[in-house]
């Protein structure tokens, strides 16, 4: 049976491409999450007044890959100590954050956080929170590095260990 996780680590794009890469992850979705707006646009969202994340929503078989390796992708695909920011992109809408969607995603979700925070000097800004309702992107934004050839739309990230 599948299910669902979902993911802000700063701009949607390159999480998105690292997700679709693992093995039992069937779908993957851009959009937006966390927020007060019902369906926000782009735009709506970086306006900074919606209180959206960017977030990538994966569908996944946990018979093929489990929710602890996808918050292993999580937590290197993004510097978890930059608050409402990664790299060039600043934002609440940029902010870190594991969507849970029921209690063991939050228990699993917390447990790797104290374990990540053991390989970092600098506090991990990281918030859990219960999955909401996402709302899906623009279509333009689904899978947008695959149809450009590209595999990564940031630098790597300098993280502070």
């Amino acid at each position: 049976m599948e299910k669902k996780a979902t993911f802000g680590a700063g701009c949607f794009w390159g999480v998105e491409a690292a997700f679709r890469q693992l093995d039992g992850v069937t779908r993957t979705r851009v959009g937006y999450s966390g927020g007060r707006t019902e369906n926000p646009t782009y735009e709506d969202v970086c306006s900074h007044t919606t209180g959206h994340a960017e977030v990538v929503e994966v569908t996944y078989e946990p018979e093929r890959v489990s929710y602890e390796q996808l918050l292993d992708v999580f937590w290197h695909k993004h510097d978890p100590t930059q608050l409402n920011r990664q790299g060039w992109d600043i934002g609440d809408q940029y902010r870190s954050v594991v969507f849970a969607h029921d209690e063991e995603q939050r228990e699993a979700a917390l447990r790797s956080k104290a374990r990540e925070q053991t390989n970092l000097s600098a506090p991990i800004v990281t918030q859990v929170e219960p999955a909401g309702t996402f709302y899906e992107a623009e279509d333009y934004h689904q899978q947008y590095l695959e149809k450009r050839g590209r595999s990564t739309c940031t630098p790597a990230l300098a993280r502070v260990s």
